[in-house]
């Protein structure tokens, strides 16, 4: 039986509605009752919604936030944090603000936003948070992620710009589908290291992992995974990268993903 299935949030877990279907609730509490662990693996930060879906999907387990950037257990509160060189995150407040463009700065336990556009207001709604702008600069502790949150059309111009010493993981939601989320770790941080790195906590062989997912910031843990299943949603790269591919998310696709990891032997 597989030891541990890590699920991506937006487009995998929390579909167009921004709720979680019911079935899917039902169908992680048998993979659970089953004795299979099962880990947030998201590049939302752990407080807002986010940990409430990490509480409720395994309450005293590893889950992974921020794109691998934050690994943090929900029982003992413990935390493994990657940051971000400081001149990385001088150099794209500096940036962020000469050209006018969205940027996130996150740590463990909160996050800032200087830019009052309208995607930064309906980001906060969508983390479960208030909207509350403040000095990228007044934000206390080590930052583990910065992200743009940019329209989708510019995707391409922003993954062009230097962002050396730092992965880059972009990804979308379907709650804000004309919105791009490109998310800033230090280099080598990424879903799939933190993948390998919560399967080695429980004692669970990669080939014992699944990882389920549907946007290009999945692709590299898919891969890494034993076992890889896309959404019906699921973009190129992510559908490149699966052994199977489910219904869309709005249809149970996770409920089906997750059926199908009590199968596997």
């Amino acid at each position: 039986m597989l030891g541990l299935v890590c699920i991506d949030v937006d487009g995998t877990l929390v579909g167009s509605s921004g709720d979680v279907l019911p079935e899917v609730w039902a169908a992680a509490a048998r993979a659970r009752e089953a004795g299979i662990r099962l880990a947030i693996c998201s590049g939302r930060p752990a407080f807002g919604k986010a940990r409430g879906y990490a509480e409720r999907l395994d309450p005293d387990g590893w889950h992974i936030f921020q794109n691998g950037a934050s690994i943090v257990n929900t029982r003992s509160l413990t935390s493994r944090s990657s940051p971000l060189p400081m001149r990385a995150v001088a150099a794209l407040i500096e940036r962020s603000r000469r050209l006018g463009r969205i940027l996130e700065l996150y740590t463990d336990s909160a996050y800032a936003v200087e830019n009052t556009a309208r995607r930064a207001r309906e980001h906060a709604a969508l983390l479960g948070l208030p909207f509350e702008p403040r000095d990228l600069l007044s934000l206390q502790g080590q930052v583990v992620r910065a992200q743009w949150v940019v329209p989708i059309e510019e995707t391409d111009e922003v993954l062009s710009e230097d962002h050396r010493g730092m992965t880059l993981s972009p990804a979308g939601s379907p709650v804000m589908p004309d919105t791009m989320f490109i998310s800033l770790t230090t280099e080598g941080i990424d879903k799939a290291s933190a993948l390998r790195s919560v399967a080695a906590s429980y004692g669970v062989p990669i080939e014992r992992t699944m990882m389920i997912g549907d946007g290009p910031n999945d692709a590299q843990a898919m891969r890494a995974a034993g076992y890889a299943v896309a959404m019906g949603n699921a973009e190129a790269e992510a559908l490149e990268s699966a052994r199977v591919v489910v219904s869309h998310v709005d249809e149970g696709g996770l409920a089906e993903a997750l059926e199908l990891a009590l199968t596997i032997d």
